[in-house]
């Protein structure tokens, strides 16, 4: 089990959220990961962290430090 990160842009009037590879072992890393992208990409409007059955692929430490496991 991990957490992905989703997000929804103001280009997409389907409210589709979409994600990437990465894969966090907790909740709170998968948002704080998300959150920080959000402030870095001006079209996000939603986030979500999503659990899924993937293996862990990345840590997010000290609020903003991203570590592949891999």
């Amino acid at each position: 089990m991990s957490w992905a990160p989703q997000v929804n842009t103001a280009g997409d009037p389907e409210g589709v959220f979409t994600g990437n590879a990465l894969r966090f072992k907790t909740k709170e890393e998968c948002e704080g990961y998300v959150r920080n992208l959000m402030g870095r990409w001006t079209s996000v409007v939603k986030t979500r962290s999503v659990e899924v059955e993937d293996p862990v692929t990345h840590r997010w430490v000290n609020g903003g430090s991203l570590q592949s496991l891999q």
